[in-house]
């Protein structure tokens, strides 16, 4: 106690005398060395920096599917993650105490011993060889040199070679020490200290070299990772001196066995065991997505779009992605690992990857907007491809969601449904009858080759013996008639049925579309046989609206988001709101019911493009197809109460290259057998029919009176 006693109060006396004499070799001005007194060296622990009240934490955030244990990737700039002490083996700590501070549990964060062994040493040897800084002064100098608070000539002087940094370094020390235990400063400084090869902390350490975790690290291996500290970018086995990095794990275990931390004998029979390294490297980013799960790198593109984009998460897209880099995000994804290979599997079999004509696809859970999968036949990577092909058979191109200058594909005529939409919520029944004709000119100025009848757009049916004559909307949805929703656009309003899909989700990517959304809706009648670039993700959505029953919800990568102290994250949850009233998405999904072959809730569908999907799948289903102009794009979507899925085929290098007409029975099967493989564990579920007098002009019309 006697001994305990002297060493603060030697602390407060002459620690800063000698601190200066340490590193400076000389002594400091007369002024500074008799000016200090226990007040100088005495910091009030509330005036110490932020940082050191409350260390700053600076952890990787980790991405997993949404079974919660799956790892996707992670994201850092430093590689960390936080572990209590009791999640470390004892020898962890007693190594690096050993290591690095034999008499930490001594002194009261300035040894006074060291520092006149320093001073003796360095006087001795005529330069500064001895620093004679505790764990604790390590600790501090490690938190401010990383802060990313402090401006960059800030966090140098934390590191720099001067008296003025040693000084401050002892009285923030001995501040900590005052109110925090040893253990507290012990694991903090375990969780901070860099151990070479890109590892912040003992965990990351315990990964980087043996592929293990710390509290499973032996006692060659504790040595070794304790001895990097001294000097982790040499002594680094893995890109630096294997042998420096041995015979520094040798000192710390001839140090522990003095210490009698250890034995002599487990002393000397872990200096003799191997390196026996095992690294293994923390994914960082997307591209790091391991390769045998290489088709979830385009979710995982999309989940940092999302996260780009969450103002909770800083005040700019850069600033966000700091915090997802810095802030030990847990972070469980809304894909479905066993719905994504699926998927992949179906569309790779359509096209392979080296194909010039992709299927992007998209899986979305109506009722929460979480995306469930999402796949291309593309392999995500930065690697080249052969000359002329942008996006084959290697991308990192975001071709599911759009964005970063993919603004989509032409989704043909699933974007009937919008017009449909509009239509009943104008107060136009399902039962809105009109005989279709194989052309009709409208009042809407002509866009595009082909569609020019003295200045107007006159679309045509693609089958006429089929298309034309008396419709219904059941009718018209089902079989895809061009001319009856021309008709429909016009009456209900072009800007109208823009708007709708808009408050759908639709994003218009593509400058050309964009302008027409804002300044030319009221004339763009073409836009009821999706000419507007699109993508599965935004299709899949809309559509995910209507089986909602008019409910949408913003597209929504994570189940959950935890933050490094255990809370969770409100931005992680669903936002959803509702857009159209119940009964008209009712009406608009008794609709859909036609176009798959499957049966309105009235009896009133008669014939379908994709009717085979529904005795496919056995259960009730709605949906659309759809063929851009010249079969350059074809798109399916189907969806139950439970899910909807989304593909459209083209040509990402070449939206002029037709895919052709035939790949569209292949789409309609991939998307069936998708939707069995999701709901094969789901309760059957039956939409919910629409009121009379959505479904009938004059409800007494039903029974015939």
């Amino acid at each position: 106690m006697k001994r305990a006693h002297l060493d603060k109060v030697f602390t407060v006396v002459i620690a800063g005398v000698l601190a200066g004499l340490v590193l400076a070799v000389a002594a400091l001005p007369a002024a500074l060395v008799f000016g200090i007194g226990f007040g100088a060296l005495a910091t009030p622990y509330a005036e110490l920096p932020e940082s050191l009240r409350k260390p700053p934490t600076v952890q990787r955030s980790s991405l997993y599917a949404n079974d919660g244990h799956t790892l996707i990737t992670t994201f850092y700039t430093e590689d960390r993650v936080e572990v209590p002490l009791h999640r470390m083996a004892p020898v962890v700590r007693q190594a690096i105490v050993a290591a690095e501070d034999v008499r930490f549990y001594r002194h009261s964060g300035v040894d006074v011993r060291g520092v006149l062994r320093a001073f003796t040493a360095n006087k001795r040897d005529g330069a500064p060889r001895q620093g004679a800084s505790t764990l604790t002064m390590q600790y501090v100098r490690n938190v401010l040199a990383g802060d990313p608070r402090l401006t960059e000539q800030q966090r140098r002087a934390a590191t720099e070679i001067s008296a003025a940094r040693k000084i401050r370094e002892m009285r923030y020390a001995l501040a900590l020490e005052r109110e925090l235990s040893k253990d507290e400063i012990l694991r903090r400084y375990l969780n901070i200290a860099y151990f070479g090869a890109g590892a912040y902390g003992i965990a990351a350490a315990s990964k980087r070299y043996f592929s293990t975790s710390p509290a499973r690290l032996t006692l060659p291996q504790a040595a070794l990772l304790a001895g990097l500290v001294r000097s982790p970018h040499t002594d680094d086995p893995i890109n630096g001196d294997a042998d420096a990095a041995l015979s520094r794990r040798a000192y710390v275990l001839d140090r522990m066995a003095e210490s009698r931390q250890v034995s002599p004998a487990e002393a000397a029979e872990a200096r003799d065991a191997p390196l026996a390294l095992r690294p293994s490297e923390t994914p960082n980013d997307c591209t790091a997505v391991p390769r045998e799960q290489n088709d979830w790198g385009f979710f995982c593109d999309w989940f940092t779009q999302w996260w780009s984009a969450q103002p909770a998460f800083g005040a700019s897209a850069a600033e966000r992605q700091d915090t997802l880099r810095r802030g030990g995000f847990r972070i469980v994804s809304s894909l479905d690992p066993d719905i994504q290979r699926t998927v992949v599997r179906k569309v790779r079999e359509i096209y392979a990857v080296d194909d010039p004509f992709a299927v992007p696809t998209a899986v979305v859970q109506p009722g929460t907007g979480r995306v469930l999968a999402m796949a291309v036949n593309r392999n995500y990577s930065v690697a080249d491809n052969p000359p002329g092909q942008r996006n084959y058979p290697n991308t990192v191109n975001q071709l599911v969601a759009g964005g970063s200058g993919i603004s989509g594909y032409q989704a043909g005529s699933t974007f009937k449904l919008f017009t449909l939409l509009a239509a009943l919520e104008s107060g136009l029944p399902l039962d809105t009858p009109f005989d279709a004709p194989s052309r009709i000119r409208t009042r809407f100025p002509a866009e595009g080759a082909g569609a020019n009848c003295d200045g107007r757009w006159c679309p045509a049916n693609a089958s006429p013996s089929w298309m034309d004559g008396p419709h219904t909307m059941w009718t018209a949805f089902g079989r895809s008639a061009n001319t009856y929703f021309a008709w429909l656009i016009e009456r209900v309003g072009a800007d109208r049925v823009v708007a709708m899909a808009e408050r759908l989700g639709i994003v218009f990517r593509a400058e050309e579309d964009a302008e027409l959304a804002r300044y030319g809706a009221k004339q763009w009648g073409a836009f009821t046989l999706g000419v507007s670039s699109t993508t599965p993700l935004d299709l899949a959505n809309a559509y995910a609206t209507v089986a909602a029953e008019g409910t949408w919800c913003a597209p929504l990568p994570v189940v959950s988001i935890t933050d490094n102290a255990g809370h969770e994250v409100a931005a992680g949850r669903p936002d959803c709101r509702q857009v159209i009233e119940t009964d008209v998405a009712r009406g608009a999904v008794d609709a859909a019911r036609c176009p798959v072959g499957d049966q309105s809730m009235y009896g009133a569908c008669d014939g379908g493009t994709a009717e085979e999907l529904s005795r496919a799948l056995g259960r009730p289903v709605a949906g659309k197809t759809g063929t851009s102009e010249r079969d350059e794009t074809t798109s399916v979507v189907a969806f139950t109460p439970q899910f909807v899925v989304a593909q459209i085929a083209a040509n990402p290098d070449d939206p002029r290259d037709a895919v052709g007409g035939a790949v569209q029975s292949r789409l309609v099967d991939a998307v069936g057998r998708i939707l069995g493989h999701a709901l094969r564990d789901q309760p059957v579920r039956d939409f919910v029919p629409p009121s009379d007098s959505v479904a009938y002009r004059h409800t007494a019309a039903r029974d015939g009176n």
